[in-house]
């Protein structure tokens, strides 16, 4: 696995912008297509991508026992970070709709623990434990393990006794397949399993960020090097154009903010009478309410082919419709050419589906993943509580 160097840039003495260098992976459906095993999977497991957002849900800590599966990416943001005293390095997966920070731990002996990195707690002399167990779910997987603190450094950034999950099993055969080691959460503490501090909590506790935000870039060119960036404490003005239209976050729970409208070709379709979007790096796609699914597939002409994929003719793309999201009173535009990916030679819409029911009185449940952010720089503002998009460099 090749690790990537973190660079720190300060644009003034007081004020510096931590930046991790994010790498484009393959996706889990990629490498299981390549295996010959998407059908398969696709055909015996039953997975939604909105099955993380538990904590929206009166009964979240009832939900102890399930085990959701594959999220259908088609792409991962992930950036090397280090943990422990000499520094152990990992690459992460930077998820702005999860909360919790953890690593492969040497005490698992899961297959997906054995393709990864682990941390060996003896190998470090600042590492602390008291052995509480926790259990974290995602839309691709379960994990479990036991909560521990150590020196963790993010971006040039050292935090000292941050908590991190070390997993002692993986059961989830998706974890396997993931080009990262583990995830790092940027959401709100509310809904950080064990109650541990989120990474980026410590950062501003401890007043090593400038700003109390930290902004995203993800690159659109699928064959660029490089994948994007995170970058803690502040913005990069060269990252994005034009100005930044910002959204009340709903609930200090995730990066939720009200859509007032959903329109296709400038027409408006859906959420007349208001919906809400979760602003998530950890989902590939956009994700579409089930009761809106067939309107917008008809839309398009998409259909859904032996994979489970919606297809459409690639002759086609550039005369369908653009999809635009109203939020906070402004206009954000996905075109065809952005939501359409072309792999292995035709043509797929960047949209699932999930089947939860509205969570909460703002409305059924969207969530923009990266289709959505690699046209928008994002900042993700903890001090106003606030989401802002402007259009990516």
């Amino acid at each position: 696995m090749k690790w990537l160097i973190i660079s720190l840039v300060c644009i003034q003495l007081s004020e510096c912008l931590y930046r991790v260098p994010l790498h484009r992976g393959k996706s889990v459906r990629e490498i299981l297509k390549e295996r010959g095993e998407l059908k398969h999977f696709l055909e015996t497991h039953k997975y939604d991508p909105a099955l993380k957002y538990r904590a929206l849900y009166p009964d979240y800590q009832a939900g102890t026992g399930d085990e959701p599966l594959l999220n259908g990416m088609n792409s991962f943001y992930y950036g090397s970070i280090s943990v422990g005293t000499p520094p152990q390095s990992f690459t992460v997966l930077f998820d702005t709709g999860s909360s919790n920070f953890w690593v492969p731990s040497i005490y698992c002996n899961s297959a997906p623990c054995r393709n990864h990195a682990k941390f060996n707690p003896t190998e470090s002399s600042t590492f602390t434990t008291n052995h509480q167990p926790f259990n974290l779910y995602y839309g691709f997987g379960s994990l479990s393990g036991f909560f521990g603190y150590d020196t963790v450094n993010v971006a040039g950034i050292s935090i000292s006794n941050q908590e991190v999950g070390l997993s002692d099993n993986e059961p989830s055969s998706n974890f396997y397949y993931f080009p990262f080691d583990g995830m790092l959460g940027l959401s709100f503490p509310a809904i950080s399993r064990g109650r541990a501090t989120p990474v980026f909590d410590s950062m501003l506790n401890d007043k090593l960020v400038a700003q109390p935000l930290f902004s995203m870039y993800l690159e659109r060119n699928p064959n660029s090097q490089s994948g994007g960036e995170v970058i803690f404490g502040g913005i990069d003005n060269s990252l994005y154009s034009g100005q930044i239209f910002w959204a009340p976050v709903i609930q200090e729970m995730y990066w939720n903010v009200g859509l007032q409208s959903v329109l296709i070709n400038g027409q408006p379709t859906f959420c007349s009478q208001g919906c809400q979007a979760i602003v998530d790096s950890g989902t590939a796609q956009i994700t579409i309410p089930n009761e809106y699914l067939r309107t917008l597939l008809k839309t398009i002409g998409a259909y859904q082919n032996q994979n489970g994929e919606f297809v459409v003719n690639c002759n086609n793309v550039a005369n369908l419709p653009s999809l635009t999201f109203m939020i906070n009173g402004a206009d954000f535009t996905i075109p065809p050419s952005v939501y359409i990916i072309q792999t292995d030679g035709y043509c797929v819409a960047g949209f699932e589906t999930t089947y939860v029911p509205p969570p909460t009185r703002d409305g059924p449940l969207w969530i923009l993943g990266d289709v959505f952010l690699r046209s928008y720089y994002t900042v993700f503002d903890r001090g106003n509580n606030r989401v802002g998009f402007a259009q990516a460099a």
